[in-house]
């Protein structure tokens, strides 16, 4: 045979030898990883890749389900690999299919509806399942869960639970872990009255010390939770839906809302029932194969490698790694020999690094530990034979990268302890990430070395979003978002980083605010689905809605569509939510000015309706705190008075001092002009909210200097106007705009500064930003210079403004729905089993 015919025929049989099939059983985080890894191995060569996922979704990010269920994450957002990723790879993904049973000696996999898949190799990563304890009364006669009661593992059960939540008042959460927090947490953003109750002394016992547990727990409960240790569940209270939960000791707890975060287990009877040795997971060995059987591999929640099982995200990726080395053909040989258990989150907005062991074994182990409980943060160090053998950082993880890399490479601590908890001060300039090597992990949750960030900032994403988006990292807990914009940062240098998105109004829309604004009027988009619809796909997206609904009634006034799901629950309700769910009512008392007539009605109606606390804000107006619910509509009725706004991104109240008629400093009628500004401002819709002062002298009693706006006199009947001050946060001295004769110019050059920053400011700008953006120079000359002509407009704008303002507390005699102001949350008698009937 001539060299060239041989040549020719060996291209062929390459051509026509046919792949091996490798299936995966399980679609979660793990076995679409190792998909990943192997497509980006070249295992698309060697494979033809089968899936089967429980769920009828592609593969999303289970981290993120806390922000589905609280509503700051759109559940289409969560998702790594959508549907169409796998037609777009070859990958054939039966999705909603259930795998119902694995023959090994035909080597078939059997799924629901009759599926059936022949392997050559096969993976296992079924992950786990939800631990519910044996409570009585779980489920109803059909045996199905009582209504009201729920786990939390999927986005299924996400789903179920903010549908159940929209009606209910209280929940509780059963477990006090990591999963449990999260869960709570989304309940708690929801507007819930939230319990945890955890059989252990303390919160989050596998990751946390008692003492950084009891820390923790300050801080949650600061946040509004209510915590309940060392309970023991033993029964669902209710019939067919759940009214209150007992407990082994006797005590008993009211709730509409149950969640089960009691823990997970791995999901292995597929793998006992094929006969595969399981113990407390599948039995895997170095190479992630089982024991008996060489073509069957598992890896994930549901794989037990030498002894020890995983439940975080880290060592799965470590596995998906080394199982995709050897499938591909690039490392035959590659073995997994255990991972070093890290984990870098944030738990309820609080930032957590674990790592290693939490106790001290022996004699010889050296703890050092920090504490600030005020600020709730805990630091605690393991050292053992000069080792970092372990770590805790709560509330301040800005060492976490140094003590990761060192607990990782087992290098010698310093003799100066204190270095590792603190950075010297030669380094606090510097971000620890920026000092560590190369190949340091940096996101936790998507396991991204610092080098993945650096390459990908070198191909082109140079923007913090971008640069995420396509490595993954801060994807998932946020924790080490401020870590990747270091490195982003310090790659880039004084190159300009420019993200478009940075300039939309609002997420959920890819516009400006000009933009925005121009295409609303030029459609005459009316409401927040109108302008889902017309300009976003018809895409919804919760995080912005309210700033849509804002704009939306700054523009069209009374002619705006109201469409309630679009508020906040302060403005659904018209009272601010406090952190027990009960509500403050602040009736609009105008510059503080009041009677002894009105002073016994708000003393009347605090004591009928026992409220808790009746307070004197600082804009001068009287609170009335503590307030249920359906007791609201009750309490404006009797009160008589107009709100006070103070639960809106809006004008809300007007700080005056007493002014020339009392004061012998007093150089103009502060109190006058305070009045006149809150009657003619009340309920005014603006980017966020607006807070106003009158000064009767430059003294300066009321504070006007630093307000949102504020005049103050200054002699001679003249007033000046001052814009952008603020005394929160941050301390500004507001910018002086004008000076002026009369109390109807202070009215009218404060309604044109108002009208422009309604319509050019950015949603939850607050007017010191704005007037920083735009520039106190340029707001001169077309306010009161008038160099645009622009002032006709913006006068006649704020007026129509204010012709539209309607008091919101009217909706206390003709609500919007019979279950706007509803109770839905049984009493404390109730939780033996009868179900709370809502009242009006």
């Amino acid at each position: 045979m001539c060299g060239s015919c041989g040549a020719a025929l060996s291209k062929e049989r390459t051509v026509l030898v046919k792949k091996a099939k490798l299936v995966v059983i399980g679609n979660g985080m793990a076995g679409a990883r190792l998909v990943e890894e192997l497509l980006a191995r070249g295992g698309a060569e060697r494979f033809d890749i089968v899936m089967f996922g429980d769920e009828p979704y592609g593969n999303y990010n289970r981290i993120l389900l806390s922000g589905v269920l609280a509503g700051t994450h759109d559940p289409q957002d969560i998702f790594i690999n959508p549907l169409s990723w796998y037609q777009e790879t070859g990958v054939t993904l039966h999705a909603g299919v259930r795998v119902e049973r694995i023959d090994c000696r035909q080597k078939l996999v059997h799924g629901a509806g009759g599926i059936t898949e022949h392997y050559d190799k096969l993976v296992i990563a079924t992950g786990s399942n939800a631990f519910v304890p044996p409570l009585a009364g779980l489920k109803n006669e059909s045996g199905q869960y009582k209504e009201g009661v729920f786990v939390f593992r999927t986005l299924d059960d996400c789903t179920a639970i903010t549908q159940h939540a929209a009606r209910a008042r209280r929940a509780v959460v059963i477990g006090g872990g990591l999963l449990g927090l999260e869960a709570a947490r989304g309940l708690l953003e929801l507007g819930l009255e939230v319990h945890v109750v955890h059989l252990m002394g303390h919160l989050m016992e596998l990751q946390l010390d008692a003492k950084g547990g009891a820390i923790l727990q300050r801080s949650l409960e600061a946040m509004g939770l209510h915590i309940h240790l060392r309970k023991n569940s033993r029964e669902i209270l209710g019939n067919e839906r759940v009214s209150g939960l007992r407990f082994e000791d006797g005590g008993s707890l009211a709730c509409d809302l149950v969640v089960i975060s009691a823990g997970i287990r791995p999901n292995v009877e597929l793998a006992r029932e094929a006969g595969l040795l399981v113990e407390r997971g599948i039995v895997v060995g170095d190479d992630l194969c089982t024991p008996h059987d060489r073509d069957i591999y598992a890896l994930g929640e549901c794989a037990q490698h030498r002894g020890r099982t995983y439940g975080l995200v880290a060592p799965l990726w470590e596995q998906a790694q080394v199982l995709a080395d050897r499938l591909s053909g690039r490392n035959p040989r590659a073995l997994y020999t255990g991972s070093q258990v890290s984990t870098k989150l944030k738990v309820m907005g609080i930032e957590l690094a674990v790592m290693g062991t939490r106790e001290v074994t022996g004699e010889q182990d050296e703890e050092v530990t920090y504490v600030d409980a005020a600020r709730g943060i805990y630091k605690k160090l393991i050292i053992r034979d000069q080792r970092l053998a372990g770590a805790i950082l709560l509330g301040d993880t800005s060492t976490a990268p140094n003590l990761l890399h060192t607990f990782e490479r087992g290098t010698q601590v310093p003799e100066s302890r204190s270095e590792l908890l603190f950075p010297s001060v030669g380094e606090a300039a510097l971000p620890s990430v920026l000092q560590l090597p190369d190949t340091a992990q940096v996101c936790n949750c998507n396991g991204v070395s610092k080098q993945q960030i650096l390459e990908a900032v070198s191909k082109g994403h140079r923007t913090l979003k971008r640069l995420c988006d396509a490595t993954r990292a801060g994807t998932g807990c946020g924790s080490c978002k401020k870590d990747v914009q270091a490195l982003l940062e310090n790659a880039v240098g004084d190159t300009p980083i420019e993200d478009p998105s940075v300039h939309y109004y609002v997420p959920g829309v890819p516009l400006s605010k000009p933009e925005l604004v121009a295409e609303i009027k030029a459609r005459g988009l009316r409401s927040v689905s109108a302008v889902f619809d017309a300009l976003a796909d018809g895409r919804e997206d919760v995080a912005s809605k309210t700033g849509l609904a804002s704009l939306l009634k700054t523009l069209w006034g009374k002619d705006y569509e109201d469409e309630r799901d679009a508020r906040f629950i302060n403005d659904r309700v018209h009272a601010n939510i406090q952190r027990d769910a009960t509500f403050s009512v602040v009736p609009r008392i105008f510059g503080g000015v009041t009677t002894p007539a009105q002073l016994r009605q708000i003393a009347d109606v605090a004591e009928r309706h026992n409220v808790k606390m009746v307070k004197i804000t600082g804009g001068q107006r009287i609170d009335l705190l503590g307030i249920p619910k359906e007791k609201l509509p009750e309490v404006w009725r009797e009160l008589g008075m107009p709100s006070g706004h103070a639960y809106a991104k809006s004008f809300r109240t007007c700080k005056t001092c007493v002014g020339s008629d009392f004061c012998r400093y007093g150089l103009g009628d502060s109190t006058g002009l305070g009045i006149a500004i809150e009657k003619r401002f009340q309920g005014l819709e603006s980017p966020h909210k607006m807070k106003l002062a009158t000064a009767g002298c430059p003294r300066n009693c009321s504070e006007a200097t630093t307000k949102d706006l504020g005049a103050v006199a200054i002699g001679g009947g003249r007033w000046e106007i001052l814009v952008g001050g603020a005394a929160g946060s941050r301390v500004r001295k507001g910018d002086i705009l004008c000076v002026v004769d009369t109390h109807e110019d202070v009215l009218k050059f404060m309604g044109r500064f108002m009208q422009y920053y309604r319509e050019h400011g950015k949603y939850l700008e607050r007017t010191h930003d704005f007037v920083e953006r735009v520039g106190i120079d340029k707001l001169r000359r077309l306010l009161v210079e008038d160099e645009e002509k622009l002032a006709a407009r913006l006068d006649a704008e704020i007026q129509a403004a204010v012709d539209a303002y309607v008091d919101p507390w009217e909706e206390a005699v003709r609500p919007h729905h019979p279950s706007q102001f509803t109770r839905t949350l049984p009493t404390e008698s109730e939780a033996s089993g009868s179900v709370a009937q809502p009242e009006a």
